[in-house]
């Protein structure tokens, strides 16, 4: 039996577990894991500046592609808990993340060794199993289980600690007859199926919400192809944007109190049976007034995980299923009723939510100075084609960019959905454009978000990964500011002030252009909504040519309120700004303004 140290042994366990690429920071309680990277040569490792940018890193990657599975690593200690805001985010949105770190020796874990914390203990919550290996024969056992653990049921993250004399420690192990564990996957049965869709056909306004599980599950063409069988419009969840593309004529919009659209709402409060698929009925999706959201309404909900099943509402009828094996039930059961000639006929109800769609319509065109937001996105449409995959977290920018911004395929729209941390969009969007380099990546940040975890840009230079970051700046906590509203305040959310080494500025205090140019990357600062088109081509340009990330900075108004329910009531959104009334109010929309 080949013999080798536990940590090279765990690094032969990546590589056949189909891992190419990680993301970390060393340090001496890890160095060990670090010199079989090296040794073994095989997988690629990006150094971050940060180990929960590192995490962040592992959440993109992960996402951007079926089958990826991101791997943070970091020493002991500090770097561990760094990393846990990167593992309750993989968590709340479904991601497989596999974090590695060093521990200090097994013999002083007892007696406050120096960076040694019980980091299993404090990322249990946030993973799906979080191990401190005190025997090195186990560490084989450990990683395998771990990428078991990580495709199973609900996919999720991971965390792996090893005392550096673990590391070091050799034992016998054969990477040649390693296998990986087979992977469970919990499948709906063809009656379940059959007694989901005798719900859909007593229905005369149903809709399908698709949710995360239906990307996570790549199943995609099997939702669409469900819909059309069926003509059953589809309301895709903030996390399961893209499975339907945006322009579909099934495509109902997407629903909720912050990052929905007026047409989408509206279908969805006519509608009389929902079928949710790999959804977990959110609380931005649903709102917190449950009575409007299920009255009038029967709901069958399948979900990979059987606890998400009544956890926020009781169904009518639940499946516990993979989102991929019950819409390939789904569509062999729907062909053979079609062939049969049982499936009414849809059209009236999709042509109700095609009128909605072509007149329930939010204004973009403002040439306003200072710029109002809006027109940021109204120009991304135009700039940035389906191919693109757009990056990013939480605020008012993100609220925006899903009311108003076009997603065409699955996985690209990444975006952080239960955790929100600010930072997140940085080095998410690095691990997005590692994944796939050939493709357009585009962050969305506010000012804020973008200042979090800047140091991150410096990743991309030194590493050479382009994307370009679009940054809407109002020197404001703009997210937050509005929420105040309701309690007549505006209280320690604003970030103005004058710079006094860039008085041209003015107000805007944190001069981003020098920061992102002092970090090694390329920056463009707009101020005319005018110009707005030609810095996106620019900096496209920019990031083909100089292989860095490329930021482009849109000075806003200070104050912009964006459509949101104030009483957490889908019913009840409030549009702060004027609605489009002519075609010319909002010229990339999906359906021209009638």
């Amino acid at each position: 039996m080949p013999r080798m140290t536990a940590a090279r042994a765990a690094v032969e366990i990546l590589e056949r577990e189909g891992v190419e690429v990680a993301f970390g920071v060393p340090g001496a309680a890890i160095n060990p894991f670090y010199a079989a990277l090296k040794t073994h040569g095989g997988i690629r490792h990006t150094l971050a500046r940060h180990v929960e940018g590192a995490s962040h890193m592992a959440e993109g990657y992960t996402r951007a592609r079926p089958g990826n599975i991101g791997v943070c690593i970091g020493t002991s200690g500090p770097a561990g808990t760094d990393m846990i805001t990167g593992l309750y985010s993989a968590t709340g949105d479904s991601v497989p993340i596999l974090c590695i770190t060093g521990q200090a020796p097994t013999a002083v874990l007892h007696k406050e060794d120096f960076q040694a914390v019980d980091i299993a203990a404090v990322a249990g919550p946030v993973t799906k199993k979080a191990t401190t290996v005190l025997e090195a024969a186990q560490v084989p056992g450990v990683f395998q289980q771990a990428f078991h653990l990580m495709r199973s049921g609900r996919p999720g993250p991971v965390l792996i600690d090893l005392p550096i004399d673990v590391q070091q420690t050799e034992i016998e192990f054969d990477p040649e007859t390693y296998q990986p564990l087979p992977v469970y996957k919990p499948a709906a049965s063809r009656a379940q199926i059959e007694k989901a869709l005798g719900y859909l056909l007593a229905a005369e306004r149903p809709l399908i919400v698709a949710g995360g599980g239906v990307i996570n599950a790549d199943a995609a063409d099997l939702l669409v192809e469900f819909a059309e069988i069926t003509g059953t419009p589809v309301v895709p969840t903030l996390m399961g944007w893209g499975a339907i593309p945006d322009d579909h004529r099934l495509n109902a919009g997407m629903v909720g109190l912050q990052t929905s659209h007026r047409y989408g709402n509206a279908t969805f409060l006519e509608s009389d049976f929902v079928l949710g698929i790999g959804n977990r009925w959110a609380n931005r999706h649903t709102g917190y007034k449950l009575d409007v959201y299920r009255r009038g309404r029967t709901f069958v909900h399948v979900d990979v995980e059987p606890t998400q099943i009544g956890r926020i509402f009781p169904p009518d009828y639940g499946i516990t299923s993979d989102a991929r094996a019950a819409l390939a039930l789904f569509v062999e059961v729907a062909r053979e009723l079609k062939a049969a000639g049982r499936l009414p006929d849809r059209e009236e109800w999709i042509a109700a939510h095609l009128e909605r769609k072509a007149t329930l319509q939010r204004r973009t065109h403002f040439d306003d100075i200072p710029m109002k937001p809006q027109r940021v996105y109204e120009e991304m449409n135009r700039a940035f084609g389906p191919e693109t995959r757009y990056v990013t977290t939480i605020g008012l920018s993100q609220i925006a960019g899903a009311q108003l911004l076009h997603v065409h395929r699955p996985r690209h729209w990444i975006n952080c959905g239960q955790a929100g941390p600010l930072g997140w969009t940085v080095p998410a969007a690095l691990g997005v454009a590692v994944a796939d380099p050939d493709a357009p990546v585009v962050a969305l940040s506010g000012d804020y978000d973008f200042q979090f975890m800047i140091e991150e840009l410096a990743v991309g230079a030194q590493h050479r990964i382009p994307y370009v970051h679009v940054l809407v700046n109002n020197a404001y906590l703009g997210l937050i500011r509005q929420a105040q509203i309701g309690l007549d305040m505006d209280f320690q959310v604003n970030l103005e002030f004058e710079n006094l080494n860039s008085p041209e500025i003015g107000v805007y205090g944190v001069d981003h252009v020098k920061v992102a140019e002092g970090l090694g990357c390329k920056a463009i600062r707009v101020t005319d909504p005018a110009e707005l088109g030609a810095a996106f081509e620019q900096a496209q340009k920019l990031a083909a040519e100089a292989r860095v990330p490329v930021v482009v900075e849109a000075v806003l108004e200070r104050i912009t309120n964006i459509a949101m329910s104030t009483t957490a009531d889908i019913s009840d959104v409030r549009e702060f700004e004027e609605l489009a009334t002519a075609p010319g109010h909002a010229p990339t929309a999906i359906i021209p303004l009638r």
